[in-house]
């Protein structure tokens, strides 16, 4: 049997959406106020969380003419769905809600305002608990909010800059530059041993931040004028002193924290070569066999003993391609 290169086998959790974006829309402000009436607002607070359904996979949003009989000077166009159009709007829990402790994606509880049947959550915790389309706007609502703290002044004059075409481009008032959102490429990299296709060991690493136990594949930033596989080469020999070669691009995530879109690639390095990872950025680099990580995955967030014990293992978060990245990896002979 043949066996052929790994692939991720589903769409990352914040990559999926069902919204249409309709650029063209956000300089049709005729267009737009007309369907106000008939539009839903979903609110962002201060800490960036959103209020959703209990127990539900879906975004609490609001009737837009809740806010007035035309898009607030701060409301942000997200997109068409199934005929309706969707807006952002900043907005905080009301009266003194509940604090409740909710799963986290991370195996982290997370603190959620609770009210009249509403959780707050964060996009980080509850992203993969989304359903495609509340995923979507979560994930760019969340993106355009971040840029719009950001982009305030002028990134030629210094002068202030106010909102244009609905949240999707900032203009100076002095000169009249025009901004549009940014977004940072940064790379992950599943590193894997060179025994035959696939290898049978991937290669994990740990920040000292990171709760115990926690490993995940390597990441980082794309410098400028450097290549994605160019930086991934770099990025694995600077964090933990491996080689990597066969650099092969997997899928990409947007990953609005603040303002990143993953990059993921697989790589093969010489597992017979001694690991150095980084001072005071990597704490930990080990190889793991493909077993060891399977039985993690059948954890469901419970660490497990790996390497004879000498460790233990907790997988990156439901939200994280790094998690389907894994997945795809460690099951890829099942098809």
């Amino acid at each position: 049997m043949t066996v052929a290169p790994f692939t991720l086998g589903r769409l990352p959790t914040l990559s999926r959406s069902t919204v249409d974006r309709q650029e063209t829309l956000r300089t049709n402000p005729e267009r737009l106020r007309a369907r106000w009436p008939d539009a839903q607002v979903m609110l962002l607070d201060k800490q960036l969380r959103t209020p959703v359904r209990e127990g539900e996979a879906v975004l609490a949003t609001r009737k837009a003419l809740t806010f007035g009989e035309e898009p607030p000077a701060d409301a942000v166009f997200l997109g068409e769905w199934q005929g309706v159009d969707y807006w952002s709007l900043p907005g905080e829990p009301e009266g003194e809600p509940e604090i409740v402790e909710i799963p986290g994606s991370w195996g982290v509880p997370e603190e959620a305002p609770r009210v009249d049947g509403e959780l707050w959550v964060t996009l980080r915790a509850h992203g993969d608990q989304l359903d495609d389309t509340a995923a979507g706007l979560f994930t760019t609502a969340q993106a355009l909010r971040v840029w719009h703290r950001q982009a305030r002044f002028c990134v030629r004059d210094g002068s202030p800059t106010h909102l244009v075409q609905f949240g999707w481009a900032s203009k100076c008032e002095a000169c009249g530059r025009e901004e549009y959102p940014r977004t940072d490429p940064a790379i992950i990299c599943l590193v894997h041993d060179e025994e035959g296709v696939n290898g049978e060991h991937v290669l994990l690493a740990r920040q000292p931040v990171w709760p115990p136990g926690r490993y995940s594949v390597l990441a980082g930033f794309v410098e400028a004028g450097e290549s994605l596989e160019g930086c991934c080469v770099r990025e694995i020999r600077e964090e933990v002193g491996a080689d990597v070669h066969d650099v092969r691009y997997l899928g990409s995530q947007p990953w609005p924290f603040p303002r990143s879109i993953m990059l993921g690639f697989a790589a093969k390095a010489d597992a017979s070569r001694p690991l150095v990872p980084a001072d005071g950025e990597i704490e930990a680099a080990l190889w793991v066999p493909r077993a060891e990580v399977r039985a993690a995955f059948e954890a469901k967030g419970r660490p497990v003993p790996i390497l004879g014990g000498a460790s233990e293992l907790i997988l990156p978060g439901n939200s994280s391609i790094a998690r389907v990245m894994l997945e795809a990896w460690a099951f890829a002979d099942r098809g």
